[in-house]
């Protein structure tokens, strides 16, 4: 009786021991099928999070980014409303020049005008059509009107609009029209940028056109003979030309790079030579006898630099002149082209020897141009070059300011002062000293002569900076077509340097 009572007391005391372990079990089952079943519900949380911060972000950078690209957009019929109230502001130069203002007669009608014509016409722009130039990068501020409140109210009360804010740009009026009258008649691009600061103080483009008369020009250019017409071009920030002999200031920089014993380099010039099957002739004939690199620059040596374009690593070669922003997007707030750089690793030999002097198929704009003397002038590194200063409101008072957006690096300290000391050669005896002789101021710069056909005829070039040793402005210029018009980028680029210290 007694054992039989044990035992079964036994039992009860075991029977809970083994149904806590399955309950524990069955627990952890039940738990591991939920955790299986929230887990796409879970995934889906944080998918939902994440698009919104996106969504979130977007509308924050949005706000602060492109808002008003959006707004001044031609498309954008919220325009309309903007007209309805403000009268759309002026725009000035640094030196106080009107380039762009609304006329209202006695009617009301409004008419934009520009007193300058042709002179500003693609820096500036135009008003009509969609815009284009500082009328459209600035639409939002030139329709925005920060008059003082006394003023708004009383122009709300008698129902008159208000004035809208002026945009004061970097560009000086008196330079850019010596600028624009040293091409005389013909065709080009001039940028002049002060290389300590990245102002623009220039950027002209011929041939123009009158912005006063855009309703005819843009019947015009809609014409069978109008269509072919380059009028409309910004050719100092769109206009893609071969860089000639400017361009040997890249090669010469990838030759310093890969010759620690560069100043060793010589070269026996007798005019013509072949270089992987390739004939390379010095321009006019000419036999430069026994140079070195610095030599090669100032005298603009065509056989030299193919010789030495033989001699560069293509790799290399490449991505020097990445590093010197081709292929890629130019730090510029404005619309500009992309330069062209087409040489790898891959590259036929034969293809080296016109790459070297400027030839072949590398393109650059004149604003990149001028970029790369920013840089040589500037210690290796360029501003980031900018064209408006600040906005005011129609009492005078700075609404905003602006600066340069910081700078590219685009070579060394060492490098820059290197190029800087062969490039005062090429003003002092070299292929530019006729044009900068007898002045009161240092130049250091290149010259370039780059053919745009297979006859021979020419584009002219000069890029450089004045006051060499604490640098002035730098100028970058495009002659097109010289040999039919004899005018040099030199002759130009020497009148722009003229006028600069005659104004300052």
């Amino acid at each position: 009786m007694s054992k039989k009572k044990n035992k079964e007391s036994s039992n009860l005391q075991s029977s809970p021991n083994i149904d806590i372990e399955t309950f524990l079990k069955h627990e952890e089952d039940v738990k591991n099928k939920l955790k299986r079943k929230n887990r796409p519900i879970v995934v889906l949380t944080y998918i939902v999070v994440l698009v919104f911060l996106g969504l979130f972000s977007h509308m924050i950078y949005f706000m602060l980014h492109d808002s008003k690209k959006v707004i001044s957009n031609a498309n954008n019929k919220r325009q309309d409303y903007y007209t309805e109230y403000i009268i759309r502001g002026r725009i000035e130069s640094s030196d106080g020049a009107v380039l762009a203002e609304t006329q209202v007669d006695e009617e009301g009608n409004e008419k934009r005008y520009y007193p300058f014509g042709e002179v500003f016409s693609h820096v500036i722009g135009y008003n009509d059509y969609g815009r284009s130039g500082i009328e459209l990068e600035y639409n939002f501020d030139l329709y925005t009107s920060n008059v003082d409140i006394i003023s708004k109210l009383k122009q709300d009360f008698n129902k008159e609009k208000n004035p809208g804010d002026t945009v004061v740009t970097t560009l000086d009026s008196r330079l850019q029209k010596a600028a624009y009258d040293a091409f005389g008649n013909a065709n080009g691009a001039a940028v002049v940028i002060e290389p300590s600061s990245g102002r623009i103080l220039a950027m002209v483009s011929k041939p123009g056109f009158d912005p006063n008369a855009i309703d005819e020009i843009w019947e015009y250019i809609h014409t069978d003979e109008g269509r072919e017409s380059t009028i409309m071009l910004n050719r100092a920030t769109d206009g893609l030309y071969a860089p000639g002999s400017t361009f040997k200031i890249v090669t010469a920089l990838e030759y310093i790079r890969e010759h620690s014993d560069y100043q060793k380099y010589e070269y026996d010039c007798d005019n013509v030579s072949i270089f992987h099957g390739v004939e390379i002739s010095c321009a006019g004939g000419r036999s430069h006898g026994t140079v070195d690199l610095a030599d090669s620059i100032a005298y603009s040596c065509n056989t030299s630099f193919a010789n030495i374009g033989t001699q560069l690593d293509k790799e290399k070669y490449r991505k020097t002149a990445e590093e010197l922003l081709f292929n890629k997007e130019l730090p510029y707030p404005g619309e500009c082209k992309k330069s062209e750089f087409v040489i790898n690793g891959d590259s036929d030999a034969s293809a080296i020897p016109q790459t070297a002097i400027g030839q072949g198929d590398t393109l650059i704009t004149p604003l990149h141009n001028a970029i790369i003397m920013s840089a040589i002038a500037n210690g290796g590194r360029a501003k980031k070059p900018y064209m408006v200063t600040k906005i005011k409101n129609n009492g005078g008072a700075t609404v905003k300011e602006y600066k340069s957006k910081g700078s590219v690096t685009l070579m060394t300290e060492r490098e820059a002062d290197i190029l800087s000391d062969m490039l005062k050669g090429v003003c002092e005896y070299g292929t530019a000293s006729g044009y900068f002789e007898y002045i009161d101021y240092t130049v250091a710069g290149k010259t370039g002569t780059a053919e745009f056909d297979n006859e021979g005829n020419c584009n002219s070039w000069f890029v450089g900076y004045s006051n060499v040793d604490n640098p002035d402005i730098v100028v970058s210029v495009i002659v097109e077509d010289y040999t039919s018009t004899q005018l040099s980028g030199s002759a130009v680029a020497r009148d722009i340097f003229d006028a600069y210290y005659e104004y300052h």
